[in-house]
């Protein structure tokens, strides 16, 4: 391989001579360990979108000059639209602030931006990585600051988006639904009745105050550290850098951020990133109930409880032809738990805050979005490949209606709990339904029986008196 001389403050470094990084990413290469993870894209490119912004402000400004700020601009676009992926290089378990990612990305563009004007790559002139291309910012205010602008892009492009589709499903298979009687459960026994599309109004529910959680977190994340620099008092910064940047941002994305209230606070602590991963934390909780309820009323198909019917996507076992198994819903459960996984190491992450910098900044970064992803792609499975082309089976669900020990409840107002609950009891013991021991009975007319529990089973009329 060839290999040219990069230098910065420490000395000389050899990098590949096709690189666009430099030394400091280079040091940073061969100082941390290579886990085989990276910094996630959606975080880079975040960056490169602030850096973007940052170019054309300081240019704005009178801080740069336009043509080296036109060429970093373009660098940095380049970035955007993922043609150097490849160049981001730097481990994701690095020194916490997320320095070594910041360089990475200055290195890149001021190498980039070189080449653009004088045909050369690397190098730091006339385009220099620190003096240039990270003006105006420290990677104590950068990195939290692309952290919240990856986060928020997330949520609002990916996450609700799938968390909205996933609502809407369940809020049609609820009306469609909402003529099926079944049996309800509680603490795995048998309830009083209710409709399927009632049971899949709750799972709608859930995916509507899913998205309510994730917009209450926004205000805090939408939140950015810019122009604080090294510790939030905004040394080397021009004043009105800050509130440039952000509006650019916002005419760029369409979205709402804003200068932070208190520099120090988000710098020091993450305390918008636990809160969001505390509402993805939540969704994923969610997410488990309803895929562990489709599992279960799919379960079968003849030995199980079977009212559901799911699309049969592959066969289920190596060795039992003709099985089939709720894939989709165990895929969601097993994202979910990642993302309660997730919420742990970021709750741990967000405790790291040590006077004026918290120092997880990489895996805050790695763990917040893997989550968001992740859940975007559950949600999104769930929806396309399960509840499209979900069924309910009519004859199962009548037939446990009609021999449910709880349909005695109904009976209650009539005869009094003690009454009724002799009643099942009997029938219990019998082997018989509670119509049938309560029609024996005497105890009820036939009028009165009908009413509270509905038709027999295939009739296609009340039950008269006498009938």
């Amino acid at each position: 391989m060839d290999y040219r001389e990069e230098q910065d403050s420490m000395g000389v470094v050899r990098v590949p001579a096709t690189a666009y990084y430099g030394s400091q990413t280079q040091r940073a290469v061969d100082n941390f360990p290579a886990s085989g993870l990276k910094p996630p894209l959606p975080f880079i490119h975040a960056l490169a979108r602030i850096k973007r912004h940052a170019a054309h402000v300081n240019a704005e400004l009178g801080q740069l000059p336009t043509d080296l700020a036109e060429a970093i601009a373009s660098a940095a676009d380049e970035v955007l639209n993922g043609q150097l992926d490849d160049q981001f290089v730097v481990d994701l378990f690095q020194t916490g602030s997320g320095t070594s990612t910041n360089m990475n990305m200055n290195e890149v563009l001021a190498s980039r931006a070189n080449e653009i004007l004088t045909g050369q790559r690397g190098g730091r002139s006339p385009v220099h990585p620190n003096d240039h291309v990270n003006m105006g910012q420290s990677s104590n205010d950068l990195i939290p600051s692309a952290l919240h602008l990856a986060v928020v892009l997330g949520i609002e492009h990916q996450l609700r988006p799938a968390l909205a589709s996933l609502g809407r499903r369940l809020a049609d298979l609820s009306a469609r639904f909402d003529h099926i009687a079944k049996i309800g459960r509680t603490h795995l026994q048998d309830a009083v009745p209710m409709t399927v599309g009632q049971e899949f109004s709750g799972y709608a529910r859930q995916a509507s105050a899913a998205d309510e959680r994730l917009l209450a977190t926004l205000p805090r994340l939408n939140e950015l550290a810019l122009g604080g620099t090294a510790v939030g008092t905004g040394i080397n910064t021009h004043p009105e850098f800050a509130d440039k940047v952000i509006a650019g941002l916002n005419a760029d994305t369409g979205l709402a951020f804003q200068r932070a209230k208190n520099p120090f606070e988000a710098q020091a602590a993450r305390d918008a990133a636990v809160e969001a991963s505390g509402a993805l934390r939540t969704i994923a909780a969610s997410l488990v109930k309803i895929a562990n309820d489709l599992r279960w009323l799919a379960s079968g198909p003849r030995c199980g409880i079977g009212e559901l019917k799911l699309p049969a996507l592959q066969p289920g076992s190596s060795i039992m032809p003709g099985k089939v198994n709720p894939v989709i819903p165990e895929a969601v459960i097993q994202i979910c738990y990642q993302v309660m996984g997730n919420d742990t190491a970021i709750m741990l992450a967000g405790q790291a805050g040590v006077f004026e910098l918290n120092v997880t900044l990489p895996l805050l970064a790695h763990t917040l979005l893997q989550s968001i992803d992740l859940l975007r792609l559950g949600a999104q499975q769930l929806t396309t490949r399960c509840l499209d082309g979900i069924e309910v089976d009519e004859t199962i669900t009548s037939g446990y209606i009609e021999n449910s020990l709880a349909l005695v409840t109904g009976f209650v107002p009539h005869l009094g709990y003690d009454k009724a609950a002799e009643l099942a009891k009997k029938a219990y013991a019998s082997g018989r339904t509670v119509r049938s021991v309560v029609s024996e009975s005497g105890i009820l007319d036939d009028a009165t029986i009908a009413a509270v529990l509905g038709p027999l089973p295939g009739s296609t009329r009340d039950t008269e008196p006498g009938a």
